[in-house]
C-alpha cells in the first residue's frame, strides 16, 4: 500500500465524530418530537421560516456577486423564500399547522404519481412486485389526501420515530468508523 491509498482511510477514521454528533442530535430531536410534538414542531417551523428568509436573501445577493446565468430563477426563488420566511415568522401558530399539512399533501400527490408510474412499469414487464408497490403507494396517497390535517398531526410522531432510529444507526456507525 502506498501512502496515498492509506490517507483516505486515516482521514475517514478521524472523522468518526461527525456521524456521532449528528446521531446524538437526531436522537434528541426525535425524543423531543415524541414527548412534546406540538412545541417541537412549532420551534422547527420557526427555524424553517428563518432558513427560508436567509436563503432567499442569499439567492438574491448571489445574483450580483456570482454567475449571471439563471438570475431570473434565483430572483424568483429568493423573493419566494423571503415572503415564505416572513409569513412563517409573522404567523408561527398557523404555520405550525399549515407547513406539515402542505408537506402531507405533497407526499400524498407524490405517492399517487409514483404509484401510477409503478403500475405502468409493472404492466409493461416490471413484474408483480412493481404492481404491488404501485397499488400500495396509491392507497397511501389516497389515505393521506383523505384527511391531510389528521396526517399532519401524526407527522411529528412519525418523524420522531424515524429520527430516533436514524440517530441510533448513526451513533452505531460512528463507533464502527472509530
Amino acid at each position: 500500500m502506498t501512502a496515498a491509498t492509506m490517507e483516505p482511510q486515516t482521514q475517514d477514521k478521524s472523522m468518526w465524530w461527525i456521524p456521532l454528533v449528528g446521531g446524538i442530535a437526531a436522537i434528541i430531536l426525535g425524543a423531543l418530537l415524541l414527548t412534546a410534538p406540538a412545541m417541537t414542531t412549532a420551534t422547527l417551523v420557526v427555524f424553517l421560516g428563518i432558513y427560508w428568509m436567509v436563503s432567499g436573501i442569499i439567492n438574491i445577493v448571489s445574483i450580483f456577486t456570482g454567475d449571471k446565468a439563471g438570475w431570473g430563477w434565483r430572483l424568483f426563488v429568493g423573493i419566494l423564500g423571503i415572503i415564505a420566511g416572513i409569513l412563517v415568522l409573522q404567523h408561527p401558530l398557523w404555520s405550525t399547522l399549515l407547513v406539515p399539512t402542505v408537506l402531507v399533501i405533497v407526499l400524498a400527490v407524490d405517492g399517487l404519481i409514483i404509484g401510477v408510474m409503478q403500475l405502468i412499469n409493472g404492466f409493461t414487464g416490471g413484474g408483480a412486485g412493481a404492481i404491488i408497490l404501485g397499488i400500495l403507494s396509491i392507497i397511501f396517497g389516497i389515505i393521506l389526501l383523505a384527511n391531510p390535517m389528521l396526517a399532519a398531526i401524526g407527522l411529528p410522531l412519525v418523524m420522531g420515530i424515524f429520527a430516533v432510529i436514524g440517530g441510533i444507526a448513526a451513533v452505531v456507525q460512528a463507533f464502527r468508523m472509530k
